[in-house]
């Protein structure tokens, strides 16, 4: 596949990522305070709506595997995805004065069906574009590696919006007309230029539609049962970490508001420029065998956290280049894996399931992100830290559970992964067969 076309299909991961910063960060704030609704009804009302969006995840892509429209699967659910998160999203970041809980609730539904219907078909969309190998994790890594460009101009536009003075709420106006003008160019590039690709077979095409042993094939799928654990491990390695980090730098480091801003930089920024070694490596090496790397390296890296002294920012600044060198591995290599899994289960199950896996395997990266925050806050009030009245046993507490329990949680994936079956050699050989069979 040439580089224009992968360039092009990445392109919307860029703007898709832009107001993720606004979403999930700046949101329960500007409706919890800045509008009133009380941070108690902003909680439960965003609570609510992120519980909507995980059951419509598999609504999503079963229908995107199962029915076409003008020959096509993914694009017109994408397409009109797109409309509805950039109307949601503008409702959602310019809101008028006087809105109630019912205005937060039904916009923010409104923008997560949005999500969903672009989000769950442009990820199997991606997995189909290719049969080989090593292109699949090359367009991944485009694909990563531009979502990580978008969210690290969102934290800067927001920045640079500070610095000219800009209230908070002008500056979450500006990212949202931003998603606006660059989305509309990104997706309608996308739908015109970038094809689907059709890996149907003549078994496929006769039972495609047949989804009544569906789930039947799901519980024997061992292979991707195992992907999506070892993903699920690893996401609340990733998660327990991200929910603490803020308390950490502040009472364990000492932090300033302009450290812990270069802290998060330093980790996205080393994410993005190891992507390409990753890539490099896989190539060489594996998939499989490269993520287990990565994860093992994280996890000998957190291990030394809890030595860190009070205030040693030096070297937690060489702790987040390390860990967020590791994340580079974590964005590219699973999704490319899971792209092998779908070959593989089209193989074994004669069905065309891309969607439908795809949205199980965001469901497994919500529900890690949510059960992730509730291990870690809890965990370590329990431990013993307070924030109100932190004390040196408390906040080597904070440290152990920050650093150990995301570095055992990786063993685990490591364990999982380590002799995945679908190496370079077997994926190859599932594809030439697919290929003997296709219409």
């Amino acid at each position: 596949m040439k580089t224009k076309s992968i360039i092009i299909y990445a392109l919307p991961a860029a703007v898709i990522a832009i107001p993720t910063l606004p979403i999930y960060i700046i949101l329960p704030q500007l409706y919890g305070s800045e509008l009133g609704l009380g941070l108690t009804v902003t909680g439960f009302v965003l609570l609510f709506a992120r519980l909507f969006d995980t059951v419509s995840d598999p609504i999503v892509g079963i229908a995107s595997d199962r029915f076409t429209i003008f020959g096509n699967s993914r694009k017109p659910w994408i397409a009109m995805g797109g409309v509805i998160s950039g109307i949601g999203l503008f409702m959602l970041l310019v809101p008028p004065d006087g809105i109630g809980p019912g205005y937060l609730l039904g916009w923010s539904i409104f923008l997560y069906c949005g999500w969903t219907m672009v989000s769950v078909p442009y990820l199997a969309w991606g997995a189909e574009l290719s049969s080989d190998y090593s292109e699949r994790t090359r367009i991944t890594a485009w694909r990563e590696a531009l979502s990580l460009f978008g969210f690290i101009s969102a934290g800067a536009i927001i920045a640079g919006a500070a610095s000219f003075g800009l209230a908070n709420r002008e500056a979450i106006r500006l990212l949202a007309w931003i998603s606006i003008v660059l989305g509309l160019p990104a997706f309608c590039m996308l739908l015109v230029f970038v094809s689907e690709v059709k890996h149907i077979s003549p078994q496929t095409e006769r039972i495609k539609y047949n989804y009544k042993n569906l789930w039947g094939d799901l519980r024997h799928n061992y292979v991707f049962l195992r992907l999506l654990t070892a993903w699920f491990f690893n996401g609340l390695a990733n998660g327990i970490p991200a929910a603490l980090f803020l308390l950490f730098l502040q009472y364990k480091l000492g932090a300033t508001e302009e450290q812990k801003a270069f802290l998060i930089l330093i980790y996205f920024a080393s994410a993005v420029l190891c992507i390409p070694l990753w890539r490099y490596l896989s190539d060489r090496y594996g998939k499989h065998r490269i993520w287990s790397a990565a994860m093992l390296l994280a996890s000998g890296v957190f291990a030394f956290v809890p030595l860190i002294p009070d205030g040693g920012l030096i070297a937690f600044s060489i702790v987040c280049g390390i860990t967020g060198g590791a994340l580079g591995a974590d964005l590219i290599l699973p999704p490319a894996l899971q792209a092998d899994v779908i070959g593989y289960s089209q193989f074994k199950f004669g069905r065309r399931n891309g969607g439908l896996l795809f949205s199980l395997w965001g469901l497994g990266t919500k529900f890690a992100l949510a059960i992730s925050v509730g291990i870690a806050l809890p965990g370590v009030e329990l431990a013993g830290f307070d924030p109100k009245s932190p004390n040196p046993e408390g906040v080597f507490a904070l440290a152990l559970i920050y650093s150990l329990v995301p570095a055992v949680l990786k063993l685990i994936a490591v364990g999982l992964v380590w002799n995945f079956p679908l190496d370079e050699r077997r994926v190859g050989i599932i594809e030439k067969a697919i290929g003997r069979i296709k219409l």
